[in-house]
């Protein structure tokens, strides 16, 4: 039986100590993983007692990827996200999901302005670098579906017109758990789209007075200022993406994503966009430890996050800790490669 890396044991070295050992580097990319790491301290001080989350969440930013945080109302989901919107310098919006929210509420469209005589294009709020939907599950499924192709494609079209989106374009999106009063379950289609589902869940008790005591007189969301450009979060992603994989890696994650296709516990397997983010997640942990190589472990700590949400159950219910625990028993099984 292989040993699983518990996502909430964190990573090898705690926090982001292992962006200050990444070596051979340009002075840009040193500098800019500097100001990542200040980043990082800095979110875990509104965050409390969620390191765990907190590591994912900035290995999402560093893969490009979009992040869906699922848990009862009150947990910090949407501090978390305001929060990463103030620490870096990145254009971003906020859409309050409703049952009567509209597609073209989030996309925008065209107004008729009678001074000219024409009609002219509103973009709505899905263009900016990082767009913060709250409680999206409460919006109608034909509104969440106008997020699909702005996830997948970075482009958006409205009235048989195409118009790119801003890069980097990433959506932290909220949502209730499913069963809660007004919200719409998201589509298998939706869900695809985000590279890690999370789960904020309660605060351990120390964390939780401390929470108190540091909020007591101020929101401390509001005291943070951007500490990072877009321009070096961009350099930083660029340096992820020519992180190492070695071929055994990738055929590691292909054992991982067939599994769940042939799991009869499972009745819609891995995607093969599942694979390439899971891979391109693995690089973004990498450089967060410190390395330019990809490692196994770096693929079963990050398993769960990213394939429990792309997989469904055969089963009536589709929480989260059911799927988790279908996708650590197959990663338990499946044999890791040596890596030299």
């Amino acid at each position: 039986m292989n040993k699983l890396v518990d996502l909430n044991s964190g990573p090898a070295t705690s926090g982001t100590s292992g962006l200050d050992a990444v070596a051979d580097v340009s002075a840009e990319i040193a500098d800019a993983w500097t100001k990542f790491h200040i980043a990082a301290d800095q979110l875990r001080t509104v965050i409390r007692g969620k390191d765990d989350v907190v590591e994912l969440v900035l290995t999402s930013l560093l893969a490009e990827g979009s992040i869906l945080l699922e848990d009862v109302p009150g947990v910090g989901k949407t501090t978390l996200a305001k929060s990463v919107a103030r620490l870096i310098d990145l254009e971003y919006q906020r859409i309050q999901c409703t049952p009567d929210l509209l597609p073209g509420d989030i996309l925008g469209g065209s107004i008729y302005r009678p001074a000219i005589g024409e009609f002219e294009f509103r973009p709505g709020p899905v263009f900016c670098n990082l767009l913060v939907a709250d409680e999206i599950n409460r919006a109608s499924p034909r509104t969440q579906s106008a997020l699909l192709e702005a996830m997948a494609e970075t482009q958006v079209t409205i009235e048989g017109q195409r118009y790119d989106l801003k890069h980097p374009f990433i959506v932290i999106a909220t949502q209730n758990p499913a069963g809660f009063e007004g919200t719409f379950p998201l589509p298998e289609s939706q869900l695809d789209r985000f590279l890690f589902r999370l789960k904020m869940d309660y605060p351990d008790p120390i964390s939780e007075v401390d929470l108190l005591v540091q909020q007591s007189d101020h929101e401390p969301v509001r005291d943070l200022k951007p500490v990072m450009h877009v321009d070096d979060l961009e350099c930083l992603q660029r340096w992820v993406r020519s992180i190492r994989v070695d071929r055994k890696i990738a055929t590691y994650i292909v054992a991982l994503a067939t599994a769940t296709r042939i799991d009869g516990r499972l009745r819609v397997g891995c995607s093969p966009r599942g694979c390439k983010m899971l891979l391109r997640a693995a690089q973004a942990r990498a450089g967060l430890e410190g390395r330019d190589f990809v490692l196994p472990d770096d693929v079963q700590y990050l398993a769960v996050a990213t394939l429990g949400h792309r997989v469904s159950s055969r089963h009536a219910s589709h929480a989260m800790d059911e799927t988790g625990q279908i996708i650590e028993s197959i990663v338990a099984k499946t044999e890791i490669p040596l890596v030299g």
